[in-house]
């Protein structure tokens, strides 16, 4: 196998993901529904500039509406938290999500609380965030899912898969560990306190690196053969890179996500599934009222 044919498109990955939502895309508009996104940005972080413009990108070329507030870094919680409670009871709205990370004035385990659970297209309310463990919530978080479309699109089976995380946050390591969980793969979840990372790293078939230090893992941590999906992205003399020190991996791995370009679009095409998918429930309580 060719290095070439090792590394996984996830552009590509993202652009069947955001065609496949046009037929409900279609159905919306056609039944008076303009599917709807709302993203507030917090102060001016670089990485999360970026990544709302991503967004407004691909909504764009979905047809979703999305409009976005910006705040200083000096904004209070509790300023913040009324602007959600405005959004939650605006019905044109169908997804709110608050950029992630926030100025530590601001907590973010009340603003994830105070998203309404059908409005919470990140997927990190309590209330989905729990129903992860059902196999049935509401909406996963974006990355986790976006992994495993990922895995899927590449036919890569989990049942009885030594998976290892590397990162344990609740935006990716934890959801991901059940969701994978919910396939019937055998999961080790590393964090910082782990002492031997390379002894769990060769052991796994699929190797997950989510922790925003660059070059964390080479070659020589990676099992012969292994799938390697890299969640990290940070800069490196100047360039953008991941967790995984792609050159020394290239050679050892079956498939490997590059950074840019492997996991961080298909999250952003799946935020939009999302989205779609709360637009669509909106549409069958309107139904189901009209009926009653």
């Amino acid at each position: 196998m060719s290095n070439e044919s090792k590394i996984i498109d996830g552009k590509k990955i993202a652009r069947e993901i955001e065609l496949s939502l046009s037929k409900n895309i279609a159905f919306l508009k056609k039944n008076g529904v303009i599917p709807s996104i709302t993203v507030i940005l917090v102060g001016e972080n670089p990485a999360s500039v970026i990544y709302v413009k991503n967004k407004e990108n691909a909504a764009k070329r979905c047809g979703i509406l999305s409009q976005k507030y910006i705040y200083s870094s000096d904004i209070s919680e509790n300023e913040l938290l009324r602007k959600i409670t405005e959004l939650n009871d605006d019905p044109l709205i169908h997804g709110i999500l608050v950029q992630l990370p926030l100025p530590k004035q601001i907590n973010e385990y009340s603003v994830m609380e105070t998203i309404s659970p059908n409005k919470d297209v990140d997927g990190f309310h309590p209330f989905n965030a729990g129903k992860i463990f059902t196999g049935n919530s509401y909406f996963y978080p974006c990355t986790p899912l976006g992994i495993v479309k990922i895995l899927d699109y590449c036919d890569i089976g989990l049942e009885g898969k030594n998976v290892v995380i590397i990162g344990q946050s609740i935006i990716v390591g934890k959801p991901l560990s059940i969701m994978l969980m919910n396939r019937n793969a055998t999961i080790s979840a590393l964090n910082i306190y782990t002492g031997d990372i390379k002894y769990w790293t060769k052991r796994a078939d699929i190797l997950i690196s989510a922790t925003g230090k660059p070059h964390l893992i080479d070659g020589s941590f990676i099992k012969e053969g292994a799938v390697v999906i890299d969640v990290g992205i940070s800069r490196f003399n100047g360039k953008i890179c991941g967790d995984i020190n792609f050159d020394t991996a290239i050679d050892k791995v079956s498939k490997i996500t590059p950074v840019p370009g492997g996991v961080g679009p298909v999250t952003v095409a799946v935020l939009m599934e999302n989205t779609i998918n709360a637009a669509m429930k909106v549409l069958r309580r309107q139904r189901l009222m009209e009926d009653m």
